[in-house]
């Protein structure tokens, strides 16, 4: 509130205040929809301080749609940029990702030069990489995450939201890895084993940095073995050697190529033994 008013409009100001966040109690927001209370009787803060009320009381929905009206009423307020970015964290706190993301948007629109535009490209990928939930859904939202994560990776990368965005970039880069390699093992199941070597071949090309690399690599020495394509199981199982010699999966691999009088080494000329090649030259990783 203006330091400039004086005490009879301070206790007018005062009294609108209580009245915005008691009136009613929890059904408030209702009774505002309904335009049983004229929002345009309150000042933007007093808006804006119902809108922290519903938070506090974990209502974000209640509370977005109080930041929205000083959004709609106030739009050249001081305080309406501040609204806005509340507005997006309210709806994401609801879980109403869409709406969150249109807020955050119209955000970094408006404020792209603005402090807190980084926060609302956080805002905006969280609203992508929070419905993130299940490796066997349509992988969409993962691209659409690892796409705004970059964002603020490349465009933020001093902000406070850069170390958290890394993180869950590779999270979700993961994620992705974890999606092919669902699906390469549900081919191998059944015996359909080119197809199941094309999704072991993407997590070792584009997926390499990922926890998911030691086990494609052992799944196309079992794959490779099955067809009857020695030279590729062997080169595969020399990769896993060579980058993941301690993991479990190369016991098995090394387990598998023996017991057929085999042993882990490059052979043949074929994508793998370009892998590996790149691999003993330091290029791998």
């Amino acid at each position: 509130m203006s330091a400039g008013i004086g005490s009879r409009g301070k206790i007018l100001g005062a009294v609108m205040a209580v009245a915005i966040v008691a009136a009613c109690g929890n059904s408030t927001s209702e009774k505002v929809r309904r335009g049983e209370i004229p929002m345009e009787n309150f000042t933007a803060e007093q808006i804006y301080e119902r809108g922290e009320y519903e938070l506090n009381r974990n209502k974000g929905e209640d509370a977005a749609f109080f930041f929205s009206e000083i959004e709609r009423l106030y739009p050249y307020s001081e305080i309406t940029k501040r609204a806005l970015i509340m507005q997006a964290f309210s709806f994401h706190k609801a879980a109403m990702y869409e709406e969150s993301r249109a807020a955050a948007q119209r955000y970094i629109d408006f404020y792209p030069a603005d402090d807190d535009a980084a926060y609302a490209q956080y805002l905006l990928a969280l609203s992508y990489y929070d419905q993130i939930d299940d490796v066997g859904r349509d992988q969409g939202l993962t691209f659409q995450a690892l796409q705004e994560l970059r964002k603020v990776i490349e465009v933020y990368p001093k902000s406070d939201y850069a170390k958290s965005a890394k993180l869950k970039f590779d999270l979700a880069f993961d994620h992705l890895a974890s999606k092919e390699m669902e699906v390469g093992r549900y081919y191998l199941r059944r015996d359909h084993f080119g197809a199941a070597i094309k999704r072991f071949r993407v997590v070792v090309e584009d997926f390499q940095t990922t926890t998911h690399t030691p086990e494609a690599l052992h799944r196309l020495v079992e794959a490779y073995l099955s067809l009857g394509l020695v030279a590729e199981a062997q080169t595969a199982g020399a990769i896993l050697g060579h980058n993941f010699r301690s993991s479990e999966w190369y016991e098995d691999s090394y387990g598998l190529l023996t017991s057929k009088g085999l042993y882990p080494k490059e052979e043949g000329d074929n994508w793998l033994s370009d892998i590996y090649r790149q691999t003993i030259e330091g290029a791998w990783l």
